[in-house]
């Protein structure tokens, strides 16, 4: 076994590594040597020599269409983080040769959208040089990136569990339960949680924060409430109770403007507001460069003050 590693190890290429990204990226190996400017066979001879190598099958057609095997998978995996690495090193080098420039990806769920571009404008301001890449995605999403090393940093309102990050705080992150301003229940004080036991609530995805706070809310109260309509995006909850179709537990970031309008009621359910925290998140193992060290200090030091205020009924 350490001899057939030894020899893989030593016949591996970074080319070879290249060419089955852009395959299955692609799809098909005449797309793939298309889109980087070199001819089918030149891709097929890399693609070769790389199973070769490691003595087992990488790609398997579906549909007309490669397709990576598990070992596929694996090698995606660790390409993406040695191209992450590389650019790594580049910027580095280019910070130590004087030049005054970097990069940072960073990943925000959609959640902190309605405060984050506020928070990043000011990093960019301040930092022209630096280029930022942007992600918004929902927390699955963004959690995927952060583990694949595809951005730098993160910010989210509940870390990662299943692999080992560093985070910081960055202010406190509320979550209440809204309902249209006709609703019964809107401007009634202590309301009990078992008195929301017959409303219908709108829900986001499983494993959404919003989702797990709400069966956190019933569940130390002791209560079972009935199932509710899942939508998509914290958006499309806030229309369809604005609409009267249920109710729904949100982030206060996520309605301040709606609730400054008077266009949403929030309730004043005991155990309510929920209070959080959001954070600034990577991967324990990911060395920031001076760019991403710089919008990490940015969010830590800064990231609070560009938090939506809101005064909410029950909050001391």
């Amino acid at each position: 076994m350490k001899k057939f590693v030894n020899q893989a190890l030593r016949r591996l290429s970074l080319k070879q590594l290249r060419a089955f990204t852009a395959i299955v990226e692609a799809g098909t190996i005449t797309a793939a040597a298309a889109e980087n400017g070199v001819t089918p066979p030149a891709i097929h001879h890399q693609l070769r020599q790389l199973e070769e190598t490691l003595a087992i099958p990488l790609l398997e057609r579906a549909n007309g269409t490669a397709m990576p095997t598990e070992a596929g998978r694996e090698i995606l995996a660790v390409t993406q983080r040695i191209e992450t690495l590389l650019a790594d090193c580049v910027d580095s080098i280019a910070g130590l040769n004087g030049m005054k420039h970097g990069r940072v990806a960073i990943g925000v769920i959609s959640t902190a959208k309605y405060f984050a571009p506020r928070a990043l404008a000011a990093f960019k301001r301040a930092h022209p040089q630096i280029d930022l890449r942007l992600l918004v995605g929902n927390r699955a999403e963004t959690v995927a990136a952060l583990e694949r090393f595809e951005i730098d940093l993160a910010i989210m309102g509940r870390p990662p569990e299943h692999f080992d990050v560093t985070e910081a705080p960055i202010g406190e992150h509320p979550h209440v339960i809204i309902a249209a301003p006709g609703h019964p229940l809107a401007g009634r004080a202590a309301i009990p949680p078992a008195a929301l036991l017959d409303q219908t609530f709108l829900l986001r995805e499983p494993g959404s924060g919003s989702r797990a706070l709400l069966g956190r809310l019933f569940a130390e109260a002791g209560l079972d409430p009935a199932g509710g309509m899942e939508f998509g995006s914290n958006e499309t909850i806030k229309q369809a109770v604005m609409a009267g179709m249920g109710i729904a537990l949100l982030s206060a970031h996520t309605i301040a403007a709606e609730w400054a309008d008077r266009r949403l009621a929030i309730l004043n359910v005991l155990g309510t507001p929920i209070l959080r925290q959001w954070f600034v998140v990577r991967r324990r193992e990911k060395r920031l460069l001076p760019a991403g060290r710089a919008l990490w200090d940015h969010l830590v030091a800064r990231g609070g003050t560009f938090l939506p205020r809101i005064d909410l009924p029950g909050a001391s």
